[in-house]
């Protein structure tokens, strides 16, 4: 797997903009509107996002970003405080971003296109590092890691949202049902353009034992059918992929199982799609 693939796929797919239907021609002239819709429902659907934030003190921190998306958590870490900068592997995030602080006039200190393999910032840097449901989007995560690590200060720490392995999206939603959902339209005609027959065109091409694969599958079941790479993670899982860390505290959020309706489900804090991890470096 390449990052060039990666890049290309969230050029196109900027984080969240489908989901509310990307900007017009003429939000795009000016943004605002676009933005307050996408808070909107990105807050409304994961409440949880304000109230995590909440609970760290970004006063006078300096903090990174990895991955910026809409640059709404951005703007809300600026707002608690945070002396902000940030990165993203693609020039549209950046954009974006760097858009919005100008708009809400908000400061920050960079906000630039890098990959999180090659940081452009000099060793202990910053007193946070957040990145909310971009770090298992990075194959080479060891290497992410270690340059993490590399730009915390002492006594800095890494706040990072990743895909859960103990939920019921993983464990029931993608590994069982959606599975047997596209087996079972395997050989139907389904209409073009929908996301059904997006994974079938996917699954004629790959070979449909291939593409039910979970290796493969949990790609294409996170963030949609042409997503190149995901992963999802247990504490065991960060524990591993993270050993420059130790891990501080955990949590999970966000019921979230589609075609499942478990959105009213009190399991969240059980079987919550969303991982909140806090961990700072071992050796500072």
């Amino acid at each position: 797997m390449l990052e060039s693939d990666i890049k290309n796929f969230w050029q196109t797919h900027t984080c969240g903009a489908e989901l509310v239907g990307d900007m017009t021609s003429d939000e795009r002239a000016g943004y605002a509107e676009f933005f307050a819709r996408y808070d909107a429902y990105r807050y409304d659907k994961e409440s949880h996002i304000l109230a995590n934030l909440d609970r760290i003190d970004f006063r006078g921190k300096r903090v990174l970003e990895i991955g910026l998306g809409q640059g709404a958590d951005a703007e809300q870490i600026a707002r608690r405080g945070g002396q902000f900068s940030g990165v993203d592997l693609t020039d549209e995030a950046v954009e974006r971003t760097r858009t919005r602080f100008a708009l809400k006039g908000l400061e920050f200190d960079t906000i630039e296109q890098a990959s999180a393999l090659e940081l452009p910032f000099a060793d202990n840097t910053f007193d946070i590092v957040f990145s909310h449901g971009v770090l298992h989007h990075i194959p080479d995560i060891h290497a992410a890691q270690g340059e993490i690590a590399r730009v915390l200060d002492a006594g800095g720490m890494l706040v990072a949202m990743l895909y859960a392995k103990r939920s019921l999206n993983y464990l029931l939603s993608i590994s069982v049902l959606r599975r047997l959902g596209l087996l079972a339209l395997y050989g139907s005609n389904v209409s073009p353009g929908g996301i059904y027959a997006k994974h079938l065109d996917n699954a004629r091409r790959l070979g449909i034992r291939r593409y039910l694969a979970m290796k493969n599958f949990i790609n294409v079941s996170t963030d949609g059918p042409l997503n190149p790479y995901s992963k999802v993670y247990g504490l065991s899982d960060v524990r591993r992929d993270f050993p420059d860390f130790q891990i501080i505290s955990a949590s999970r959020h966000f019921m979230h199982a589609p075609p499942l309706p478990v959105k009213w489900l009190p399991l969240a804090g059980v079987l919550g799609w969303h991982l909140w991890v806090t961990m700072k470096p071992k050796n500072k």
